[in-house]
């Protein structure tokens, strides 16, 4: 399973969820929402770059892979 470390990252910057759904202002709440929630499937890699110009970071950086 491959999960989102969004929340933590904001959590470690001292930033809000509200904060970043501002910053990305090109998805609708909803998508949003279940993407940082860990309810989608899919992310588009254009969200993908985004979030790490945002939260500086690389790609990597956003994921987790949980082994089952």
């Amino acid at each position: 399973m491959v999960l989102l470390n969004v929340k933590q990252m904001l959590k470690d910057k001292g930033k809000t969820k509200y904060w970043l759904f501002h910053q990305l202002d090109c998805i609708s709440y909803t998508n949003f929402n279940n993407m940082i929630e860990q309810k989608t499937n899919s992310i588009k890699y254009e969200n993908i770059e985004k979030l790490c110009d945002i939260l500086e970071c690389e790609p990597q950086d956003l994921f987790t892979i949980i082994k089952s």
